[in-house]
C-alpha cells in the first residue's frame, strides 16, 4: 500500500469559507423558525435548542474568522 502524503495546509480562503458557513447556518435558522410555525409545541422546542446552538457555532465561526484574518493580514499564506 503506497503512503499518501497529506495535502499542504492551505489556509488562503478561510476566511470565504467561513463567511459562507456562517451564511449558511444563518439560512437554516431562518428555515427552522418558520418551520415552528407548523410545529408541535415539543418540536418547537427541539427547533428553539437547535437554533440556540446554530447561534454559538456563528459566534465561534466569526472569532475563527477574526483569527484567520489576523493571520492573513500578518502574513500567513
Amino acid at each position: 500500500m503506497a503512503y499518501q502524503r497529506p495535502n499542504p495546509d492551505d489556509r488562503s480562503d478561510n476566511v470565504e469559507k467561513l463567511q459562507d458557513m456562517v451564511q449558511n447556518t444563518i439560512e437554516n435558522i431562518e428555515k427552522a423558525q418558520e418551520t415552528m410555525q407548523f410545529s408541535s409545541p415539543e418540536e418547537r422546542e427541539k427547533i428553539e435548542a437547535k437554533n440556540e446552538r446554530r447561534e454559538e457555532a456563528i459566534a465561534a465561526m466569526r472569532e475563527e474568522m477574526k483569527d484567520e484574518a489576523r493571520a492573513r493580514k500578518n502574513g500567513y499564506h
